[in-house]
C-alpha cells in the first residue's frame, strides 16, 4: 500500500489558525522521533541505539512486539522512518515532507509504503482502507500535539 496526503499547518486567509514556522515544525517533527511516546500513547519503551546529527536507530516496544527502525533526518526539510523487514513485519516507510508553495503556506505531506505489491494491495485493499483511515487520524493527532507544544513555547528552545 502506498499512501500520501497533506495536513496543512499555516492558511496564511485563516486568522484563526496559529501560523507555526519552519523551524518549529521542524523541531516538533525530529521531537516525534526522538520522544515518540509523546504521539503515541500505545508506545510502552522507545530505546535510542544510536544517535546522530543524520538521524535515529531506535527500538520501540509495543507490548511484546519490538519493532527497530532507522530515522533520517534532512534538515528543516524530511524525517524519513525506514522499517528493515523483521519477523513477520515487512521492509516499510513513512516519509514526512515539510512544503511551502507559496509565502505564508506551510504543510506537512505524509508519504506511507507498506513495501507491498501491487498483488497483495489488491488483496488487502479493505484492511489498506482502514489502515489510511489510521494513519491520516495519527497524522491530524500529530500536528495537533505539534500545535499544544507550539502554543506553550515548547518549540522555540528545542535545539535542531
Amino acid at each position: 500500500m502506498k499512501f500520501e496526503h497533506l495536513i496543512e499547518i499555516n492558511d496564511p486567509l485563516n486568522p484563526l489558525l496559529d501560523p507555526l514556522s519552519v523551524e518549529q515544525l521542524w523541531r516538533g517533527l525530529v521531537l516525534r522521533a526522538e520522544s515518540p511516546q509523546l504521539f503515541m500513547p500505545h508506545l510502552d519503551e522507545c530505546l535510542i541505539d544510536e544517535r546522530s546529527v543524520e538521524g535515529l536507530r531506535r527500538r520501540l516496544r509495543y507490548g511484546e512486539l519490538v519493532v527497530e527502525d532507522r530515522v533520517e533526518f534532512e534538515p528543516m526539510r524530511q524525517v524519513r522512518y525506514l522499517i528493515a523487514a523483521q519477523g513477520e513485519i515487512s521492509a516499510s516507510s513513512l516519509i514526512m515532507s515539510i512544503e511551502s508553495p507559496t509565502e505564508g503556506s506551510l504543510f506537512v505531506r505524509f508519504q506511507y509504503d507498506d513495501g507491498h505489491d501491487a498483488a497483495t494491495d489488491a488483496a488487502n485493499s479493505m484492511y489498506d482502507d482502514y489502515r489510511r483511515s489510521a494513519y491520516h487520524a495519527a497524522d491530524l493527532d500529530t500536528i495537533r500535539v505539534l500545535r499544544d507544544m507550539a502554543e506553550q513555547g515548547r518549540l522555540d528552545s528545542l535545539l535542531n
